[in-house]
């Protein structure tokens, strides 16, 4: 059986547990000379417990039913039928507003939300973000509870988390662990900054929140790796409260999130391109092209360069950039730290709003709804990026991918493939990926 020691102001909670019978019926002196520590002891029960904090906090975690349209027998029957279930968090109880993931409401037509007092009620979506998994539900009940959130800037490896949820079709669960990591990234085409648990994680607790010592939201969980089979194995993510709250906010007011653009179009640094760079270190953001008349341009940042801190944040890959410029206002400025033949440099990005052109050329690269290409090793047409979000992401196209033909035509250059995707309407691709064809509709 494993043991966890757990420590607060260096002493070990586990000795402080055994020593507290003793100390509890010691002489008073001996107990004034006992380090006065604000450890979650029960005195009435006489054991450690996080519960004070922690019950009161659950009446806000909701389970959250997605009914989507009937696949039973054409005799009539065109009722919905639950298709997906997860979690969620009343953010708002005077308003009845619910937070969730995004796939756990993705393609449904009708959802409910059950309260742990045994409520149920339909819920209207406000809005979903794919680019950051996070949706908003409102729902019209009275007597509700709200959670209190705290900032995620703030946490620090080693902190005790706890998650809860309706995992595996059981009623509500709370799990306990440890922050594992903070600022994980590369694990998809999405805008991540994820927060890193061995919480217990599993199917359906999707949406629920991830709960610090005090009972405080300082994330919502969305997503595990695991060995097979779907199951716990102690890494689940959690979207971090700072980039939750820019979005619920933006959902609530225009019903979708509008993010900014800096112009620099990002790749990720890896073990070959850094030696290719002569660099040492394998953790950085490669500025692949600079749009014209953009503002990453105008900061003097140069194709080549490497970006290894944005803010006060060091960078790990692409997506740690695309993380903070995607929940930052037009007119954010942001400062980097890049490598340029060697040496630092600094730059001041602005975040200006997005242009509605669909096709932007620069030098060696176009960027068009959202995919970065360039001409591969191979001669072919690669995807080297695509960008969290964008048409591209939700189309399914992703790095690696090249492209034969667009709309039933073959393209052979960056010039044929940038009027094939200019303009407006779907865009029917037929792309190589590993060594099989493979057909993607770019909406």
């Amino acid at each position: 059986m494993r043991r966890t020691i757990f420590r607060t102001g260096g002493v070990s909670v586990l000795a402080l547990a055994l020593a507290a019978p003793l100390l509890l019926g010691a002489p008073a002196w001996a107990q004034d000379a006992a380090p006065q520590l604000p450890l979650p002891y029960d005195t009435e029960r006489g054991v450690f417990s996080f519960a004070t904090d922690l019950e009161r906090v659950l009446p806000a975690v909701v389970q959250v039913t997605t009914l989507g349209q009937s696949t039973g027998p054409s005799s009539g029957d065109n009722e919905p039928r639950p298709m997906a279930s997860g979690s969620g968090a009343v953010l708002d109880a005077a308003e009845g507003i619910v937070v969730t993931n995004n796939h756990v409401v993705e393609g449904g037509r009708k959802y409910t939300v059950d309260l742990t007092d045994g409520r149920i009620f339909d819920a209207v979506l406000i809005g979903a973000d794919k680019a950051t998994d996070i949706a908003v539900l409102k729902i019209v009940a009275p007597g509700l509870s709200q959670i209190e959130v705290a900032s995620s800037d703030r946490l620090r490896t080693g902190d005790l988390a706890f998650a809860v949820g309706y995992p595996l079709g059981l009623d509500q669960t709370l799990t306990m662990g440890v922050i594992s990591g903070l600022g994980r990234s590369g694990m998809g085409d999405r805008i991540e900054d994820y927060i890193q648990t061995d919480a217990a994680v599993n199917s359906g607790n999707s949406g629920g929140p991830l709960l610090d010592s005090r009972g405080r939201l300082i994330g919502i969980n969305t997503s595990i790796l695991s060995g097979g089979g779907g199951g716990n194995d102690g890494i689940a993510f959690a979207v971090p409260s700072r980039i939750m709250m820019y979005v619920v906010e933006q959902l609530r007011a225009n019903g979708e999130v509008k993010r900014g653009v800096t112009g620099a179009i990002l790749g990720s640094l890896n073990a070959e391109r850094s030696r290719t760079f002569g660099l040492g270190i394998v953790r950085g953001a490669v500025v692949e092209d600079v749009t014209p008349g953009s503002s990453a341009e105008a900061a003097g940042l140069r194709r080549g360069d490497v970006i290894t801190r944005i803010g006060n944040r060091p960078v790990s890959n692409a997506g740690t950039v695309q993380a903070t410029i995607g929940i930052a206002e037009p007119g954010t400025q942001v400062e980097v730290v890049y490598l340029r033949d060697g040496h630092e440099g600094r730059a001041t990005l602005t975040v200006t709003p997005r242009a509605e052109r669909q096709v932007v050329i620069g030098a060696d690269i176009v960027l068009a709804r959202g995919a970065s290409v360039r001409v591969g090793p191979s001669g072919g047409l690669q995807v080297f990026a695509v960008e969290g979000g964008s048409p591209a992401a939700a189309a399914g196209l992703v790095a690696g991918d090249v492209i034969r033909s667009v709309n039933g035509r073959s393209v052979s250059d960056l010039s044929a493939l940038a009027r094939a995707l200019d303009g407006t309407g779907e865009r029917r691709l037929s792309v190589e990926r590993g060594g099989d064809t493979e057909r993607v509709t770019l909406p």
